[in-house]
């Protein structure tokens, strides 16, 4: 169980990226802080993720699973749960799962009306994307609707 206070570390699988996002130590607001490269045929980027989390100190991970049309999990949502898993693990954070459906095109959404360019769209879109999903996840944890 993640803890109700202090800082929440948030993921958004990609094949090629993997957005990050953090929220404050009330768990209020969740900001974007990044992506973690992955290479076709490598390992996940483990190193960087311990790095991230050494830096921010979170108590808790919480991982997108990008459900299908079904709201059943595919492929993608298996690769998805095994990273958040390894990632769990070697970190020893707990771990709480969330439908991530969405959550690129809501980020897109907002970007645009940020007047984010698309050169910076294309470069931020992972982490907004896990900022989006982490803001959901902690509005539903306090009982609200972020959607």
């Amino acid at each position: 169980m993640i803890p109700r206070t202090g800082r929440i570390l948030a993921l958004d699988w990609g094949t090629s990226r993997i957005g990050v996002a953090i929220s404050d130590e009330t768990q209020l607001i969740a900001s974007p802080i990044g992506t973690l490269q992955r290479r076709a045929g490598k390992r996940l980027p483990l190193h960087d993720f311990l790095t991230i989390v050494e830096r921010q100190r979170p108590v808790g991970l919480v991982v997108g699973l990008p459900l299908d049309d079904e709201s059943l999990e595919g492929m993608s949502a298996i690769l998805a749960r095994n990273m958040g898993e390894t990632f769990a693990a070697r970190s020893c954070l707990p771990i709480e799962w969330i439908d991530e459906s969405f959550s690129t095109t809501e980020a897109h959404h907002v970007m645009i009306a940020a007047g984010r360019g698309r050169k910076h769209r294309v470069k931020e879109i992972d982490a907004v994307a896990a900022a989006t999903l982490l803001q959901h996840w902690l509005a539903a944890r306090r009982g609200e609707s972020a959607r």
